[in-house]
């Protein structure tokens, strides 16, 4: 709160000055811990996709059956180690916000058929691209920037991961 003092008086305009300065960081606190907040809400709701991910690709590549089962398990198998790399970077920043990562994966859908399983992780990854896409532009709002180049990074792994599996469905029988 600023004080008037009537004319004459002996308060500076440094006294002033200081005075604005921290009425204006007193403001702003409540804005930076709702800032920081929202970004921890949102590193978490991305935590459990990428928990999703790890427990869906294991799933699918146990379950997966046919005449593509070998080649289908592999891509499954191979696409865990990445999605565990996310996980780290997001649960590392939201330690590190003073936050704590989540530990439940978004739902995992179940299907049984190759095709399904492949449409499944496609709408995943899509998804989990607009996520990151938004997600990034608050980070940067934030001036989180080195959190930034690591969500751009993990922007395209989850672009190639898309783009995999799209060029598997495109032949598909």
């Amino acid at each position: 709160m600023l004080r008037v003092e009537p004319l004459g008086s002996n308060v500076t305009h440094e006294s002033h000055q200081e005075e604005v300065a921290m009425a204006t960081r007193t403001e702003q606190q409540p804005k930076a811990k709702d800032t920081t907040r929202e970004l921890i809400d949102g590193l978490n709701e991305d935590l459990r996709g990428e928990f999703q991910a790890v427990i869906m690709y294991r799933l699918y590549a146990s379950m997966v059956q046919g005449p593509w089962r070998q080649d289908l398990r592999a891509f499954f198998t191979n696409e865990i180690p990445e999605e565990l790399g996310h996980a780290q970077i997001l649960a590392d920043k939201i330690s590190a916000l003073g936050g704590t990562p989540s530990t439940e994966p978004a739902p995992v859908k179940i299907v049984k058929e190759a095709k399904a399983m492949l449409e499944t992780a496609l709408e995943a990854e899509i998804e989990t691209i607009d996520r990151y896409v938004r997600r990034r532009q608050q980070v940067e709002a934030a001036g989180e920037h080195g959190l930034a180049v690591r969500l751009d990074d993990i922007i395209a792994d989850e672009t190639n991961h898309r783009d995999e599996i799209r060029q598997i469905l495109a032949r598909w029988p």
